[in-house]
């Protein structure tokens, strides 16, 4: 379910060629999500590794997760107990 809701989170990448010849890259539905990079491949993966980030802190936080592509995370709360 993660993989597949990443993937439809970056099919909503938008990237954009900044003035310094770099790329900026966003997903507009995750407020505050955005990468980037010298090259497009190093931005695009920069963009993904900060959403699988992003994606693991929201899980373990129970923040709420818009919905991508159909695709619904929801942490469940039993399980995201703190131990501590």
């Amino acid at each position: 379910m993660l993989t597949e809701y990443i993937q439809a989170a970056m099919q909503e990448a938008h990237y954009e060629l900044m003035e310094d010849g770099n790329f900026f890259a966003a997903i507009e539905p995750l407020k505050g999500l955005w990468a980037d990079g010298d090259t497009l491949e190093e931005c695009r993966k920069n963009l993904r590794e900060t959403l699988e980030d992003w994606l693991f802190i929201s899980i373990r936080e129970r923040m709420a997760i818009p919905e991508m592509g159909g695709i619904k995370v929801e942490a469940n709360r039993e399980l995201a107990k703190d131990t501590n």
